[in-house]
């Protein structure tokens, strides 16, 4: 896929460990489901072009660790960010409760002008699931964030999750939201970023 875009967008995606984050991220650029999936350790990077009016915009897309151990490293990507997507697991209850810490935490580094989506991850475990989809509507309405169940094994809302945040983004950059240009915005103009395509995605550390 080509570098070259018209616009690029930074994403975040935060949450619990285990909540599907990384298999959220590989099935939207293109490398499929993974039903073994070792825990994140700092980041993992990934990108994806899309078409938003006709423009080419890339998403730089930043998978975060969720282990408590590496909350202050994965706080370092969350500045400039313009697109977050905060995950939890439909199935275990904790994660969707740990839902608010998240949400303060990022918000102290975010502009306020940032999109966040709250995602309801793993709903093809519809028998298994502990929090219905009426409570992450209802969370998501009072705390102004967009909302959205999805499947990575399915592909069930995973482009929809990503493209709808970046369509948002889009139609806020029309109106003149973000500060431009400016170095730490999360929006870039025009460009090539092959070179970090080639040594960026996958350059992380895994636990094997």
């Amino acid at each position: 896929m080509s570098s070259k875009y018209d616009y690029l967008f930074k994403f975040i995606i935060i949450g619990d460990t285990g909540v599907g984050k990384s298999c959220l991220l590989m099935q939207f650029i293109g490398r499929g489901y993974r039903p073994v999936h070792d825990f994140t350790i700092g980041s993992e990077f990934g990108s994806k072009n899309i078409k938003i009016k006709n423009k080419n915009v890339k998403l730089h897309i930043w998978d975060t660790a969720g282990q408590e151990t590496f909350r202050s490293l994965t706080r370092s990507f969350y500045r400039g960010a313009v697109g977050v997507l905060v995950v939890y697991d439909i199935t275990r209850r904790e994660t969707f409760d740990n839902i608010p810490s998240w949400l303060e935490d990022v918000r102290k580094y975010i502009d306020v002008s940032t999109r966040i989506m709250l995602i309801g991850s793993k709903c093809e475990l519809d028998d298994r699931r502990a929090v219905s989809i009426e409570e992450g509507e209802l969370f998501a309405m009072m705390n102004g964030l967009q909302f959205m169940e999805v499947s990575a094994k399915t592909t069930q809302n995973v482009n929809q999750a990503f493209v709808r945040t970046a369509e948002t983004i889009y139609r806020n950059f029309e109106d003149g939201v973000f500060d431009l240009p400016n170095e730490e915005s999360g929006i870039k103009i025009g460009g090539d970023y092959g070179l970090l395509e080639r040594y960026g995605v996958g350059a992380c550390c895994r636990l094997g």
